[in-house]
């Protein structure tokens, strides 16, 4: 089916997903090879997708895969290559010319790289060489804690907890990583309230919940598997209300390509029985107005309150004290659709909560996070089948990198155990977040940078401020498969070190190796690559990682490279560090992996209270927008992007074809400021330290509520000043942005 310009009419998947994954894996050049290395996508002897954290429903299925995973594994078994040609032949001032799009279609990385500033080129390096220029670097600092080691979520549990022991061996805690920028909140909110940062549910309570709330998500793009769930869920008769500014498809209808009725008859599955549109940061407001009817009608759990939780009173008092118009004010909904979706809540017997970055990315966040689990509270919806807190991870193994200990602010226990087993007394003090280390670059107080995936440049905060930053780093580092933004923002030496990717065979000592990952509900897996390695000089993430730290560490007591050999021997020590490990490799023989159990789930609370906390966050209406910036932005991803890769100019289920650059907006606004659909407008952010401009951007006609806009990023993360974040979790507030529009040059031309 050919995508169109205008409203999208059908559901989510059908024959447009099918049609969309064929192409892209044609665009790829491998659509034998692809069509193979699907049918081993999340299959307990194949991989993970290296997309997104969902988990796999059934590890028997032939097909466990979707639309967006087809374009990741595409996007990574690419026939293209870069090769050392491609370097002589173009400048990095060219390549910064070049769009993220761009970019990334160039393909594979084949060989290590290193900055030749006189040529302005990346020139080919040895794999010793780089690894002893690391090393130069490194050991030149004055203090190890000159040094920032950023981690993406793509990352695998075994790499993890290499680079975390190599950093900390090294001496700092400076472990940035991409869970700073996305579900910090979570993490921060659940610890205090419930004693862990995971959620509560498994897939099974899926099959028992009688309502599922979603909060700030897009399933239908950002985690597409999450539709079959929703729609057995739906078709059973359970409640699915959902809360996003936008109207989004996949939270509407959903065909499943697997379902042959709907496939032949372009049927479909109703997804969502309520769906509400409240302003963007609304949902606390909105929360709060749910919590109110529950407390009014008496329907709360009064034996759970009473036995496992504390501050039910105080939260009561505060709850009652809100004004209906101050809820629908902060909201952005009416006091009727509260009360629609509170009758809903207070009908089910087991109730799921899902939230996104749509929460997460907001000033309030955490009190956001912890009024959601309040409402929880109140009907005993934690500790029971078909009930509880999920809040929906992004990258593959984001949730794992942290249990393997990348995390800025490790705790006491974890260092202890880790320096035990390794033989090495681990730095206390807390190291730099994101924001901390962009800011610590500027002040020249970082001077080397290395990224272990991901893509820095593009994915954080404040572009240009950022970039700076980068660029006044001594040496930056990037472990990579393919070209992006980060390897042209650089400081004054770079290399680039290109890795093995997740659907390859990755051999050590001459035996092919496993990985593990774990998903975003603390299910630990096997993942296995299946194809040829796109170059023979690539080296997989364990391996740079020994590269490096034998390089940089000659005394340690660490036989790096003896662990590389066969990832087992890794695993062996992250079963003596870490609770829930324990007989790690006897236990991934399970087909599907293991659970590593949730005490909250079973309703013992880890926390300082010992009980779960009811937490009093009171209601601040919002203020009213200044003439200097009357819109609200959110920053959000296209149908053809995952997080900063990009993989398309289309947004189907937004009806967008061939452009990035376009802004969303309601018809009243649209009228409001005498703009029209199609207009190009520069999109100005206004902060205390002056204004950030996006220029060229074309209006859309959308259905969101008015003063609210939308638009991509990371086009638009030049937008978000980089010391505008969540309070107490530091990540950027990036669907919160108080912004103008004026008319673009591009439109004048």
């Amino acid at each position: 089916m050919d995508e169109a310009d205008g409203p999208y009419k059908g559901p989510a998947g059908g024959w447009p997903a099918l049609a969309s994954s064929l192409k892209h894996v044609k665009e790829q050049g491998i659509v034998g090879l692809g069509s193979l290395t699907m049918l081993k996508a999340n299959q307990p002897d194949g991989f993970d997708c290296p997309g997104c954290a969902w988990p796999d429903a059934n590890p028997h299925s032939t097909f466990e895969f979707c639309e967006n995973g087809v374009k990741a594994v595409a996007a990574e078994a690419t026939a293209r290559r870069v090769t050392r040609e491609f370097f002589e032949a173009h400048t990095v001032e060219a390549l910064g010319a070049m769009d993220d799009y761009a970019l990334e279609g160039q393909g594979r990385l084949t060989e290590p790289m290193v900055y030749d500033a006189p040529s302005d080129r990346y020139r080919p390096i040895a794999w010793d060489e780089a690894f002893a220029l690391i090393a130069r670097h490194l050991r030149g600092l004055s203090d190890p804690n000159q040094a920032a080691f950023y981690t993406s979520g793509r990352t695998s549990n075994e790499a993890a907890f290499l680079y975390q022991l190599f950093v900390r061996e090294f001496g700092t805690n400076n472990l940035p990583d991409c869970s700073n920028m996305c579900h910090e909140p979570s993490g921060v909110a659940l610890t205090e309230q419930i004693g862990i940062g995971k959620g509560t549910v498994l897939l099974e309570d899926f099959l028992h919940a009688d309502a599922i709330f979603i909060f700030g998500q897009n399933p239908g793009t950002n985690h597409p598997r999450m539709l079959g769930e929703l729609r057995a869920a739906s078709k059973r008769g359970c409640r699915i209300v959902s809360f996003n500014p936008l109207r989004e498809r996949g939270l509407e209808r959903f065909a499943h390509p697997q379902s042959a009725l709907e496939m032949t008859t372009g049927g479909s599955t109703r997804i969502s029985s309520h769906y509400y549109q409240p302003r963007l940061g609304g949902d606390r407001a909105a929360l709060l107005g749910i919590a109110r009817c529950v407390l009014e009608a008496g329907d709360v759990d009064a034996a759970f309150i009473a036995a496992h939780t504390q501050g039910y009173e105080a939260f009561r008092a505060m709850v009652l004290a809100q004004t209906w118009a101050d809820i629908e004010r902060g909201s952005g909904l009416a006091r009727r659709e509260i009360e629609e979706a509170a009758a809903v809540y207070m009908a089910s017997g087991a109730t799921i909560f899902c939230w996104g970055m749509g929460i997460t990315q907001h000033k309030h966040a955490v009190a956001t996070i912890q009024t959601l689990i309040d409402v929880l509270l109140l009907k005993g919806n934690i500790g029971r089948p078909g009930a509880g807190a999920c809040p929906v991870r992004g990258h593959s193994n984001v949730q794992g990198d942290r249990t393997m200990g990348i995390y800025e602010q490790p705790g006491e226990a974890f260092l202890a155990r880790l320096g035990k087993a390794f033989d090495f007394e681990p730095p206390r003090a807390h190291g730099h977040d994101v924001v901390g280390s962009i800011e610590a670059m500027l002040k020249g107080e970082v001077k080397v940078f290395v990224g272990m995936g991901g893509n820095f440049a593009a994915a954080t905060p404040d572009r240009d401020r950022t970039g700076e930053a980068l660029r006044r780093c001594a040496l930056t580092v990037n472990i990579s498969t393919k070209l992006n933004r980060s390897h042209l923002v650089h400081g004054r030496a770079s290399l680039i070190l290109p890795c093995l990717g997740r659907t390859e065979i990755d051999v050590q000592a001459g035996a092919p190796q496993g990985m593990t990952v774990e998903d975003s509900m603390s299910m630990v897996h096997v993942s296995t690559g299946m194809n040829a390695p796109a170059a023979g000089s690539l080296r997989s993430e364990p391996a740079i990682v020994a590269g490096m730290a034998a390089a940089t560490l000659p005394h340690s007591r660490t036989r790096w490279y003896w662990l590389v050999e066969d990832y087992r021997r890794i695993r062996d020590k992250i079963a003596e560090v870490i609770p829930g490990f324990e007989d790690f490799n006897q236990r991934l023989a399970v087909p599907g992996g293991f659970y590593l159990g949730n005490p909250a789930r079973e309703r013992r609370w880890e926390n300082a209270a010992g009980r779960a906390v009811f937490y009093a966050h009171p209601l601040v209406p919002p203020p009213a927008a200044p003439a200097a910036a009357p819109l609200t932005l959110m920053t959000m991803r296209s149908h053809d992007q995952y997080n900063t890769t990009i993989y398309g100019l289309h947004d189907r289920y937004r009806g967008i074809k061939g452009e990035r650059r376009v802004c969303f907006i309601s018809a009243g606004d649209l009228q409001t400021l005498g703009l029209q659909h199609g207009q190009w407008v520069d999109i100005v952010s206004v902060w205390h330290d002056g204004e950030r401009v996006a220029p060229g951007f074309k209006l859309v006609e959308y259905d969101i509520p008015a003063g609210c806009i939308g638009a991509y990023y990371p086009e638009t993360n030049a937008l978000v000043p980089l010391d505008s974040y969540a309070d107490r979790a530091r990540t950027p507030t990036s669907k919160s942005i108080p912004v103008r529009l004026r008319p673009s040059v591009r439109d004048a031309a």
